[in-house]
């Protein structure tokens, strides 16, 4: 977005009731514009002292920095009527460019009268959480080790490789094949790993090398879409478990009902899309089904629907047994811990996750680099243990059996509400 189009952008509203979202350097809030409910919503940020001043069509104007925020439109629309500033801090991590920007989108602040945090959020955990962030920025936990990532690439592609060559130099016979299988299959989940850390932004400091690299590996390497990539996840991050803003639970209800709450709430109205008193058993049943389709279609399909299961398995595994229901508009760190949980640590369990067993410090910084994440991992009990909140952490095995045990008991819930009440 160019300057002339953030200035047009800049422009203020014709009606104060108009007011979308203000900003002040300490605090981001956001008001959604109660009178329009069609279209997109507005974004207006910044941090001069006064609002700006302007004429122009609200209707025509809000759709330029709505449509091209980086992160994905839904994401500022998920944050209308609540404070962003937690959300924006983790997601930029070049915050003085960002400002730059916002310098143009200022409208107003907020008034000295108003509350510096919101009813639904626990003032002292958020005050605790920025000390918390001050000090992992201090002991350099955000700096990556290129070292790292450089050799979680080359197992990777060296793994991508040598099953083509064991296919190509050994011939189709089972053996080979079913080992260039395996091989494939790890070198693209790793690739996999690798292309969410660049997703995030965590193994270059400039944001070029990292788009650049991303695009590589997801968009090449793996032939998917980089931009989808970005609009999704960015979503889960930001509103995990929350049912129409998390993409990653969207298949409540069509194909699963997730959740106790939800599972009987949609029981109660008496809907039905699936048998979901029998989820948990399909969710494990249509794995293997895709592993004998794939067997017809060989090496390509076979690969592929061993790397979605252990996908599926690692991404859910801490975050299906968790809590889902509608946004509650709780605090980062509350609605962080709430819907997301760890898996023990070992060299094993770090490299079959892609660290992603350390799910709970990955979501609280998505920024930080996945090396580090042990090292903040006694800072992030601590402040639970502060504020008594629960900081769950399991063994992997335990955490793939509560996929399960979650997607019966909700199944279960609905049951009971559908047919008997």
């Amino acid at each position: 977005m160019n300057c002339a189009e953030m200035d047009k952008l800049s422009l203020s509203l014709k009606d104060k009731e108009h007011s979308i979202f203000y900003k002040v350097w300490e605090q981001w809030y956001s008001w959604i514009d109660r009178r329009q409910t069609k279209g997109p919503t507005a974004l207006h940020l910044g941090g001069s002292e006064s609002p700006q001043t302007g004429q122009g069509d609200f209707k025509e104007e809000r759709w330029l920095f709505y449509l091209q925020h980086p992160g994905g439109f839904r994401l500022i629309r998920h944050y209308s009527g609540q404070d962003a500033t937690d959300a924006f801090t983790a997601f930029h991590k070049d915050k003085d460019l960002v400002k730059k920007y916002l310098n143009f989108l200022l409208i107003g602040e907020l008034a000295p009268d108003q509350p510096c945090c919101e009813p639904t959020k626990n003032e002292m955990l958020v005050k605790d959480f920025h000390e918390l962030r001050a000090t992992v920025e201090k002991m350099g936990l955000f700096k990556s080790r290129f070292s790292f990532f450089a050799w979680m690439f080359m197992h990777a592609f060296i793994l991508d490789i040598a099953s083509w060559c064991i296919i190509w130099y050994f011939g189709k016979s089972w053996m080979p094949f079913l080992l260039g299988v395996v091989m494939f299959t790890i070198g693209q989940i790793q690739y996999g790993f690798l292309q969410h850390d660049l997703g995030h932004v965590s193994v270059f400091e400039k944001l070029k090398w990292n788009k650049i690299a991303h695009f590589v590996v997801l968009g090449i390497l793996k032939g998917g879409p980089m931009s989808i990539w970005n609009y999704m996840h960015n979503q889960h991050h930001a509103k995990p478990n929350c049912f129409r803003k998390d993409p990653d639970i969207n298949t409540h209800p069509m194909f699963f009902s997730l959740g106790k709450k939800l599972s009987l709430k949609l029981g109660k109205k008496k809907r039905k899309y699936m048998p979901y008193q029998y989820q948990h058993i399909t969710f494990v049943l249509n794995h293997l089904k895709n592993l004998f389709e794939s067997l017809l279609l060989l090496f390509l399909c076979l690969h592929r629907c061993l790397e979605a299961s252990w996908f599926i398995w690692v991404s859910q595994m801490s975050h299906i047994p968790m809590n889902i229901d509608y946004d509650q508009n709780l605090d980062w760190v509350s609605a962080q811990l709430s819907a997301t949980c760890n898996v023990g640590e070992s060299l094993f369990n770090d490299w079959f996750t892609g660290h992603l067993n350390f799910q709970i410090e990955h979501h609280l910084f998505p920024t930080m680099p996945r090396h580090n994440y042990y090292k903040v991992v006694p800072l992030v009990k601590s402040l639970c243990a502060k504020h008594n909140i629960k900081y769950e952490c399991k063994p992997l095995l335990s955490a793939f059996a509560d996929v399960v045990r979650s997607l019966k008991e909700s199944g279960k819930a609905w049951y009971n509400a559908y047919y008997q009440e």
